[in-house]
C-alpha cells in the first residue's frame, strides 16, 4: 500500500499476513512468536479490505458437477476445485469431501484441540495467565468498537467447544490447512472476495456424549443475505444411523431461503422444528452421512442440520467447523478476522 508524498506510510498488513504464515511454515522455532502475531493482525487487516461486494448477483451461477445425484454428493480432495465446491453447494447444498485431511494431519490436530482444550482449563480453572497457556490458549480480545461478549466463551467450552480465535497455534493450523488443500483459495473464487473469519463461529470441537441439538440454518441468526461457506471437518469416525459417536444430520438439498422458525417443537426461536423439517426433507428425506477421520462437509448458511446424537453412543467427537464470509456483507454483530 503506497502513501502520499510526505506522509507516514501505511503497512500493508494483508502482505505481512501472507509473509508472516509463509515464514511460520519455514522457520518453527519463531512459530510461537509469530503465530501471536498473526492473530491481531488478521484482525487489524479487516478494515484494509475492499467491502464492495466483488459479485453482483448471489448465489453466483455454476453448473451442476452432480447431475442426477440426489443427496449429497461426494468427491475425493483430490479432485476438488472451485467448480466442484461452488457447485456442489449451488445445487446440492453442500459436497462431502473423503480424505481432505491425511491420516497423520488427523492426529496432529486432534493433538492441538486437546492441548487448546488443557490449556483453556488451566485459564480458567486454575489462575493461569495467557502467557503461562500461549501458544494453545490466549483469550482473545478484540479492537475498540466491537461488541463483545466475553461471556459466550463459557457458553462455548461447555457446549463441547473452544474458540479457534483463542488458540494462535490452532488458527494459523487450520488456515494453514486451508491453504495447503487448496480450500482456501477455492472459498475465495467462490466469495470473490479475500474471505474473513468470525470469533464464535470457527470453533475446536470435542463433543460431549450429552451435548444437546436442534435443527438450525445459521442463515437464521447470522442474517440471510451473507455469504458464507462452512467447512465441518470430522476428525473422529462418525456418522451413520449405526454410529456410537455423534456427528451430523442434514438435509440433503439445496435450500435458497431461511426457512420457518420458531415454531411449536422447536427448541429455541431460531431453530427449526421437526415438523418444518420434515415438509422440507419431504422429496429427499433426512441424511446422517457416515465420515471417516479427516473427511470434509462444505456448506452454506442455508444448510439444514443438526448435530446426531443418541444416548446409547459411547465416543466423544472431535472436529473443527470454520465458517468463512464475504466481508462485503459481513453481520455487524459478528467479530472478523483476515483469511
Amino acid at each position: 500500500m503506497s502513501a502520499a508524498p510526505g506522509t507516514t506510510p501505511v503497512p500493508d498488513l494483508l502482505a505481512s499476513i501472507d509473509a508472516l504464515q509463509a515464514t511460520r511454515r519455514l522457520d518453527p522455532a519463531r512459530r510461537d512468536q509469530l503465530d501471536a502475531e498473526l492473530v491481531q493482525l488478521r484482525h487489524d487487516a479487516v478494515d484494509l479490505l475492499d467491502r464492495r461486494p466483488a459479485r453482483a448477483e448471489w448465489p453466483p451461477t455454476y453448473a451442476d458437477p452432480f447431475p442426477g445425484v440426489v443427496g449429497i454428493p461426494e468427491v475425493a480432495a483430490a479432485d476438488l476445485d472451485a467448480d466442484t465446491m461452488g457447485g456442489g453447494i449451488v445445487h446440492h447444498g453442500s459436497v462431502l469431501v473423503r480424505g481432505l485431511v491425511p491420516p497423520h494431519g488427523v492426529a496432529r490436530l486432534v493433538d492441538g484441540i486437546e492441548a487448546a482444550f488443557d490449556a483453556y482449563s488451566a485459564w480458567f480453572d486454575d489462575g493461569a495467565t495467557a502467557e503461562a497457556t500461549a501458544p494453545w490458549f490466549v483469550p482473545f480480545e478484540p479492537n475498540a468498537g466491537y461488541d463483545y461478549k466475553a461471556f459466550k466463551r463459557g457458553f462455548v467450552r461447555q457446549a463441547g467447544g473452544v474458540w479457534t480465535v483463542d488458540s494462535p497455534r490452532m488458527l494459523a493450523d487450520v488456515l494453514e490447512l486451508g491453504e495447503s488443500t487448496g480450500l482456501t483459495a477455492h472459498i475465495t473464487s467462490f466469495l470473490g472476495e479475500r474471505p474473513v473469519v468470525a470469533l464464535d463461529k470457527m470453533t475446536l470441537r470435542r463433543v460431549p456424549l450429552d451435548c444437546g441439538n436442534g435443527w438450525h440454518q445459521d442463515g437464521a441468526f447470522l442474517g440471510p443475505d451473507i455469504r458464507t461457506v462452512n467447512v465441518w471437518i470430522a476428525l473422529t469416525d462418525c456418522g451413520g444411523d449405526d454410529s456410537d459417536t455423534p456427528a451430523l444430520e442434514v438435509v440433503p438439498r439445496r435450500i435458497d431461503h431461511v426457512v420457518a422458525t420458531g415454531t411449536p417443537g422447536a427448541p429455541f426461536e431460531t431453530f427449526v422444528s421437526p415438523t418444518v423439517v420434515e415438509e422440507v426433507s419431504a422429496e429427499v428425506g433426512v441424511a446422517r452421512p457416515r465420515f471417516a477421520a479427516g473427511d470434509a462437509l462444505i456448506f452454506d448458511h442455508l444448510y439444514l442440520h443438526q448435530t446426531y446424537i443418541r444416548p446409547t453412543m459411547t465416543r466423544e467427537r472431535y472436529a473443527l467447523e470454520s465458517w468463512f464470509f464475504a466481508p462485503s456483507v459481513f453481520p455487524a454483530d459478528q467479530i472478523p478476522l483476515v483469511v
